[in-house]
């Protein structure tokens, strides 16, 4: 099938670059017609790497010649011949985006990667060019002040004032000498960005822990090894085995891996990437990065990156977010030292001979879940079969909650074999989404779990959405069942949080469509729908033998409920260093970062400082391999996660305190809530689900800290 360019496409083609090639590619790339598939969605089928980047040219030239126009307009400004004309700029630049950056971390390759490399400066010149556009803006502005005689509904009164502050924000009211430093400064930390993701993909395949005896993996379970053995061969390594490493400091088979020699190597090798010279060291990328966002907040007049950021947030300031992390720390490392001290007894009832390290805790941790509550988390792995979880877990909960049903499409294509796609309807039958499920680790794939759009609702272009969820679960060998961990069971459940956010969504404008809300708001429903994992009726349902189809045994529900708190201490504790370490780095005046060499010295100093640097907990992630806040949009946002888990909370007692698992608080969750995206905000969304202010007292109970930290040892 060829895809035509009408003339003044092609001949803007051709003047985009002397090379010709774009011009060739162009005539017949599928990126540059919108799909006449389902839901708009992309013919994965028909894309090729080397149709990326002739796209991005012409995407990138058409989405400027709109805006140009709309600058230059002879018309006085109106809301429709500004702000919505600028909602609608750019739809071919936005679709070729949206299509790359999921491919680009879900299945790169080396030709994706160079083409994101090359572009990455790009991009930001790019959006340089609209945001820091004066004409442009002084349209906005002359709207912006006069917004309250322009009889606009809500949601267009918002749309307003959000441009005009996306504007403002990124450099608008600076004089021409202010503007070129920043844009400097923006072209530079892009490339240091694509620096940085490309390295952490590069060092976390390069540094597969390589075992060479069967006996050494004692503990993992058959299928584990197998996979080990499937991993090896692989990578050319034929009677040997791998174990690959996923993106956080600690590793699942730190776990059950009896022999601690390999469990220290495990451990190091994870906690030392990227920061001991070789080509993908990222100390330099972090310095940089610090360094440059804080040259740019001050630029901007703020004092620090951090207070940039989080102006933008729920949270709204520096000072609230250091006082939520402060007074969490104290009791999560008093109970992280209280678990510590009962390993210690462990290791020393076996006669161990050994100081509790980092590499026992997970190992150690288990026997005494197992002694305490009878209850070995090894026990559920065989009853939770992937598929199981999905279809008759997650799936079943949303349709319960929402009304909503699933219907898998294997008509559609697909960019690599294992992805899913499943079509959602509403309780009557009525199209809603296509969402996508994209579950095991590979090594095109970036570590993590994420959840990402295609195609985003809105009434404007009368788009439905569609989402996808990827996950890191390692493959078994073939012929052999996925069986997932308790962890993974709640990732899968947190992720598809994120995609009936979007999925729900019924805004107008795609500026305010699913989960384009405060960073720090943007987990909460996510983690709300954790909470249907473990609720009876979900888990009856999903929580079957793999191979009898029994189910879940009552006893073994309850004491994986009983030990809901076990080991909350050291959870709270690795991820509020991460927290605490982002807000380290992101509270710097430029001249006080420190350059590339002081990178391991600055991240002990700041852990110390704030009173988490407990030597067998490490952070979640380390500065180096960070990629929340050197390579994602969490920068000075990794609070998040707690911020949003005290709405989360609270959220769960509501739904608790009126009866759970219904129609009717999933119908009330949706309208309230879900579907408003960005158009309202995010605390008055909160208040008109909940009906009051959020709580904190559900979470110190939920994570054990509502105990004085004085009675720690």
């Amino acid at each position: 099938m060829a895809f035509l360019l009408p003339p003044n496409r092609l001949l803007l083609a051709l003047a985009l670059s002397p090379l010709g090639p774009i011009a060739v590619a162009a005539n017949a790339n599928p990126l540059l017609q919108e799909s006449a598939l389902a839901y708009n969605y992309p013919r994965f089928d028909q894309i090729k790497d080397e149709h990326f980047a002739p796209a991005f040219a012409l995407g990138m030239a058409e989405q400027l010649q709109e805006v140009e126009a709309i600058a230059r307009s002879a018309e006085p400004p109106t809301f429709a011949n500004t702000i919505v004309a600028l909602e609608r700029a750019g739809v071919l630049f936005g679709r070729v985006q949206r299509i790359f950056s999921n491919l680009t971390s879900a299945h790169s390759n080396d030709t994706l990667r160079a083409v994101e490399k090359n572009l990455a400066p790009r991009l930001a010149a790019h959006a340089d060019a609209i945001r820091l556009n004066a004409p442009l803006f002084a349209r906005i502005d002359a709207l912006h002040t006069r917004r309250a005689s322009l009889g606009l509904d809500t949601e267009s009164t918002r749309l307003l004032e959000r441009y005009h502050k996306d504007f403002v924000r990124a450099g608008a009211r600076l004089a021409e000498p202010g503007k070129t430093r920043l844009r400097a400064l923006n072209t530079e930390l892009a490339d240091l960005n694509t620096t940085f993701t490309q390295n952490v993909l590069k060092e976390v395949n390069a540094s597969a822990v390589v075992v060479e005896r069967r006996e050494d993996l004692a503990g993992l379970s058959a299928n584990e090894i197998a996979a080990a053995e499937a991993a090896a061969k692989a990578d050319k390594k034929d009677g040997k085995f791998v174990l690959r490493l996923l993106n956080t400091s600690g590793q699942p088979a730190l776990a059950s891996l009896e022999h601690r020699a390999l469990r220290q190597r495990l451990q190091e090798t994870s906690v030392n990437r990227n920061q001991h010279g070789g080509p993908f060291d990222n100390r330099t990328a972090v310095a940089r990065a610090a360094r440059l966002r804080a040259e740019r907040a001050a630029l901007l007049g703020y004092p620090d990156h951090a207070a940039y950021q989080l102006e933008e947030q729920t949270a709204g300031s520096v000072a609230i977010v250091n006082k939520l992390l402060a007074d969490l720390a104290a009791p999560a490392v008093a109970n992280a030292r209280r678990e510590a001290a009962d390993l210690q007894a462990m290791i020393d009832q076996e006669k161990g001979g050994f100081k509790l390290a980092p590499w026992d805790w997970s190992f150690y941790a288990e026997k005494v879940r197992k002694a305490r509550y009878a209850f070995d988390a090894a026990e559920l792995k065989p009853y939770f079969e992937l598929n199981r979880v999905l279809i008759d877990g997650m799936f079943f909960a949303a349709t319960k909650l929402y009304g909503i049903t699933f219907q898998e499409r294997k008509d559609l294509p697909v960019y690599e074999p294992n992805v899913r796609v499943f079509e959602v309807f509403e309780a009557d039958g009525k199209p809603l989404a296509l969402f996508l499920s994209d579950n095991y680790a590979r090594p095109s794939k970036r570590g993590g779990a994420w959840n990402s759009a295609y195609v985003v609702q809105s009434e404007l272009f009368a788009q439905r959405p569609v989402y996808a969820n990827h996950l890191n679960i390692p493959q078994p060998p073939a012929g052999q069942p996925t069986l997932l961990t308790f962890d993974e069971v709640e990732t899968l459940f947190h992720e598809f949080g994120h995609a009936l956010h979007g999925m729900f969504s019924a805004v107008k404008y795609p500026r305010f469509a699913g989960t384009q809300v405060p960073r720090d708001f943007v987990e909460y429903p996510s983690q709300v729908n954790e909470m249907w994992m473990t609720w009876p009726e979900v888990l009856k349902n999903y929580a079957k033998h793999y191979q009898t189809g029994a189910p879940i045994p009552s006893a073994l529900l309850d004491k994986l409920l009983a030990a809901e708190k076990f080991n909350q201490g050291f959870a709270t504790t690795e991820i509020l260093a991460a927290m605490l370490l982002d807000q380290a780095w992101h509270q710097l005046k430029p001249a006080a970062v420190p350059a590339a060499d002081g990178v391991p010295a600055f991240e002990a100093a700041a852990l110390k400082k704030a009173g988490v640097d407990f030597p067998p907990v490490p952070p979640r992630y380390r500065s180096t391999y960070f990629s929340h806040i050197f390579a994602g949009a969490y920068s000075a946002g990794y609070y998040s996660y707690i911020w949003s888990e005290v709405l989360d909370a609270d959220s769960v007692e509501w739904f608790k305190a009126n009866g759970g698992l219904t129609r009717k608080n999933g119908d009330h969750f949706r309208k309230t809530l879900l579907s408003r995206g960005g158009s309202v905000d995010a605390l008055e969304l909160f208040r008109a689900f909940r009906g009051a202010a959020p709580d904190v007292k559900p979470l110190l109970i939920r994570r054990g800290l509502n105990r004085p930290a004085s009675t720690g040892e």
